[in-house]
């Protein structure tokens, strides 16, 4: 199982959503319109600097994490947004 962290553009959130879906993805925890400074710029939510991001996590089976990076890196390419994805190995669930 991996687990994935993904970072994005507050306003792509519900593309993802639809990505998930789409990849039979049947479960998620989502931080929404987070706070942070980093390579993309800054995200305060602020008038000085409007932009959030929003943090989801899930665990998948490792067969289901290159169709998840390939369509989430089209869908951002394509729109110009921005996006992280972290992957780390889970031993086990309880």
């Amino acid at each position: 199982m991996k687990l994935m962290m993904i970072i994005i553009d507050t306003e792509c959130r519900e593309e993802l959503e639809v990505l998930f879906k789409h990849h039979d993805v049947t479960g998620y925890t989502e931080i929404p319109n987070t706070h942070g400074v980093g390579e993309t710029g800054i995200r305060m939510g602020s008038g000085a600097y409007p932009k959030t991001s929003s943090i989801f996590f899930t665990v998948v089976e490792p067969d289901k994490v290159q169709p998840l990076k390939e369509g989430l890196c089209a869908y951002c390419d394509a729109c110009k947004h921005d996006m992280k994805m972290i992957l780390w190995g889970v031993e086990e669930v309880v």
